[in-house]
């Protein structure tokens, strides 16, 4: 134990001081009832002329962001919305995206960042979710409303925004851009009444179970990974961020915009990913940092080899979910000094980084000072529930290299500590708390995903629990999955679960339908789940089979079906989805080997 004690002590004491440096500049912005919005202004104040947003071949100054978030909140006040009230923002990556949700947030309106990718029934019920008193949709996203609400849509205003608004096919739409030009630039009086613990938006995610919620993240929760991203990773002031992933995400919308709303530094914004111009944005526009994904890394080193790539200027690579297999060969590649390795749940209240270049760690716990960073990885059963001492009734810790679920102490009333979990979702929320974890009357945030520490305490994500997984960097659940298919196919039974692909980062979708009398018609099914279905979300495999086991309590059986996976080779009724043909085919032993060599684009 003394001698991790001394080797980690240069290491724990470096990320203490950040640490209360970071906590002294958070407190002091909230004792001046600071908001993101008047953060914001204060550094469009003092760099007006300074690009805060580059995207593609145009240049948003802090000062033309400033007037247009103001527009829009002037606006929207004006119409009567009012601190509290909720707006659904479904649009796709661009400078406005940005201005709208912080011209609402400086009027205390709650933006609910929609997932663009939705289509059909998942996005009008996250629309529903929301409960708002307006939408702002792009342009581009018009045909995908008036779909998913059957063109009946809901009774509320609608805002359509996009410098290509010929091509609106919501002809009832409002035209935002053309609407705020009449409104004020000047800052919004109610911007006065925003403050620190106030709601900022809602991020959708799946979580660890069920359909989609909406994640409640407060100006606080903004703010501190805007001021502990830079004195964590030592930012300077002339740093430009490349974000190329979607603004819904709290990759790109928190952690990316925070960068240029909280320190005054700039985003280069791109409007979706592409590895082949990847390095050639960076080029173009003097990145210093980029953002990543595992995928993104993965994606990147299957690119034939470019000048491009070394000539660069990115000195820092920022994301989450980097495989240890890859790590070292990325960073060598591409000439990356540092690689910011990270982890944290939308909705919780754990999160830590690795910015220390251990391969393969998201993070780490201070030996000597564990107590400053309350979390910690706790035994599960069989049955992944967390272990209770029969003796004591309390949890029981993992120690090094055992696995289990990380979770994070629950400090009510605090900035950072508190969960307020879910909106509108009391149930979801009850399933993420656990009490009496190690002393009477204390709780703590399921994070639902397994780890593992070494006897330094670095940090290693393992796997996701409950009824959801990660493919192509989104968060997919299988019960809404399996909703959906279900009623595309007539109710069928139907079961989805993740499986392991050899070449490819996490676990993409199987499913499994009970088709007793062989009715299914496989290229009528495999329409409808094309145009229902985000591309992630669509299980790569399908198996027919000719029942499901149900359990005495109704719930279908997929432990037996989820281990024989797609190579079940005496089954001819296992299909492939091909993103060529854009419909399953059957899977034969030559798709298997051409999958296993990474011959095949998942």
């Amino acid at each position: 134990m003394l001698v991790n004690i001394i080797k980690t002590l240069p290491r724990d004491c470096r990320i203490i001081t950040r640490h209360i440096k970071s906590l002294l500049e958070l407190r002091t912005l909230e004792k001046n009832g600071a908001s993101v919005g008047k953060v914001f202004d204060e550094r469009a104040k003092k760099n007006p002329g300074k690009p805060a947003i580059l995207f593609k071949d145009e240049v948003w100054t802090f000062q033309q962001v400033l007037e247009t978030s103001n527009k829009i909140g002037n606006m929207m006040a004006d119409l009567g919305m009012k601190k509290g009230d909720k707006v659904s923002l479904f649009m796709e990556n661009d400078p406005r995206y940005i201005c709208t949700w912080l011209g609402l947030c400086k009027i205390g309106v709650v933006t609910a960042l929609v997932n663009f990718n939705l289509r059909s029934m998942p996005l009008k019920y996250s629309f529903e979710l929301a409960d708002a008193k307006a939408i702002i949709c792009g342009y581009e996203l018009t045909e995908a409303l008036t779909e998913a609400y059957k063109d009946k849509l809901p009774n509320v205003p609608i805002f359509v925004s996009g410098s290509n608004i010929e091509q609106n096919v919501l002809k009832s739409g409002i035209y935002l851009d053309k609407e705020i030009l009449t409104h004020a630039s000047s800052t919004p009086k109610e911007q006065e009444n925003t403050g620190f613990l106030d709601e900022l938006f809602y991020l959708f995610t799946s979580g660890t179970s069920g359909l989609n919620k909406a994640a409640v993240i407060k100006h606080c929760r903004f703010l501190m990974a805007g001021v502990a991203g830079r004195i964590a990773n030592k930012m300077q002031p002339d740093d430009i961020v490349y974000a190329t992933l979607p603004l819904y995400h709290t990759n790109s919308g928190i952690v990316g915009v925070s960068q240029t709303f909280v320190n005054g530094y700039t985003l280069a914004l791109r409007d979706k990913f592409s590895a082949k111009n990847f390095w050639k944005d960076c080029i173009k526009y003097n990145v210093t940092i980029a953002q990543y994904m595992g995928e993104t890394a993965r994606y990147l080193l299957r690119q034939p080899v470019t000048p491009e790539e070394k000539q660069h200027k990115v000195r820092l690579m920022l994301g989450n979910g980097l495989r240890r297999e890859i790590w070292e060969e990325f960073v060598e590649r591409f000439g990356i000094k540092d690689i910011s390795e990270l982890y944290g749940s939308t909705e919780g209240n754990v999160s830590t980084v690795n910015y220390e270049h251990k391969v393969g760690a998201c993070g780490f716990i201070p030996i000597l000072f564990k107590n400053l960073f309350p979390m910690t990885i706790v035994k599960l059963d069989s049955n992944y529930e967390p272990i209770r001492d029969p003796k004591t009734g309390f949890l029981v810790q993992c120690g090094p290299y055992e696995m289990g679920e990380l979770v994070g102490k629950i400090q009510k009333d605090h900035a950072f500590r508190d969960f307020k979990g879910y909106a509108s979702d009391k149930a979801a929320n009850s399933k993420k708390i656990l009490s009496d974890v190690f002393k009477k009357g204390d709780s703590v945030f399921r994070t639902g995903d397994l780890f593992m520490k070494d006897e330094l305490g670095y940090l290693y994500f393992k796997d996701r629990l409950g009824d959801s997984f990660r493919w192509k960097g989104e968060n997919v659940s299988t019960t809404e999955v399996e909703y959906i298919i279900s009623n595309l196919t007539d109710k069928l039974d139907v079961v989805v679960f993740p499986v392991e692909v050899p070449n490819a980062d996490g676990k993409c979708g199987m499913a499994a339908i009970a088709d007793e009398n062989n009715n299914l018609n496989l290229d009528e099914l495999s329409s409808k789940i094309k145009k229902t279905l985000p591309s992630y979300a669509i299980p790569l495999f399908l198996r027919i089979v000719p029942s499901i086991e149900i359990t005495g309590t109704h719930k279908m059986k997929k432990t037996e079906l989820q281990k024989e996976g797609f190579g079940v080779k005496s089954d001819k009724n296992v299909y492939f989805w091909s993103n060529e043909e854009g419909k399953y085919v059957p899977f034969t032993n030559d798709l298997y080997e051409k999958i296993v060599a990474g011959n095949i684009k998942l």
